[in-house]
């Protein structure tokens, strides 16, 4: 029994570090945001943060993974539901719009994108997964809307790209409109909806 609720313990206070940390990010950004800070918020030494993730590395990662979980549940559709092309499009615009409120994270997403190219790196198994899933499900929304000049799959890489590269230049240029920016690529790989379609 013990073991038992030691481990919902364990769960619950890992969970209260990442939407601590989550918070943090986002409000003070990543590069001001050291893994005593985060201990400090949850009432941790930064060993005993670490206890909860490994490494430093690991825990990034697993902030990453509950910012997907968290934007796909609040902006997505719901997991059983059809997504068609309008659906995706909102979705997509949706969660770029939301991005903008968070900059911290985003920095934390690019800068953990580049380190993770090295496949030795703890999070290159998520940026693999997670961009693959990412451009399936691009790809399976796009249907029979997409312009003929393009494949599902190459459109899917390409909003994907535009994506991340957009938030590079709006780190830099924090002015850049990345959603219109992305409404604009999308008005022109996916024709206005036919009657009847």
């Amino acid at each position: 029994m013990a073991r038992r609720g030691s481990y919902a313990k364990g769960v619950a206070k890992r969970e209260e570090i990442l939407q601590r940390a989550l918070d943090v990010i986002a409000r003070e950004g990543f590069r001001r945001t050291s893994v005593k800070d985060l201990a400090e918020a949850v009432g941790l030494s930064q060993a005993g943060l670490l206890h909860y993730f490994g490494t430093k590395e690991q825990l990034f990662t697993e902030i990453l993974r509950k910012r997907d979980e968290l934007d796909n549940a609040a902006l997505g559709p719901a997991p059983d539901a059809p997504v068609g092309v309008e659906d995706m499009r909102e979705s997509w615009v949706d969660v770029i719009r939301h991005n903008q409120q968070v900059p911290g994270l985003v920095h934390l997403f690019a800068a953990m994108s580049v380190d993770a190219a090295d496949p030795e790196h703890p999070a290159h198994e998520y940026f693999t997964e997670r961009n693959a899933r990412l451009r399936a499900s691009l790809a399976a929304a796009l249907g029979d809307r997409l312009d003929p000049r393009l494949d599902p799959e190459t459109a899917g890489r390409l909003l994907q790209a535009v994506s991340d590269g957009l938030q590079l230049q709006w780190m830099l240029e924090p002015d850049l409109d990345m959603a219109d920016t992305t409404e604009a690529l999308l008005d022109l790989i996916i024709p206005p909806a036919q009657d009847g379609r």
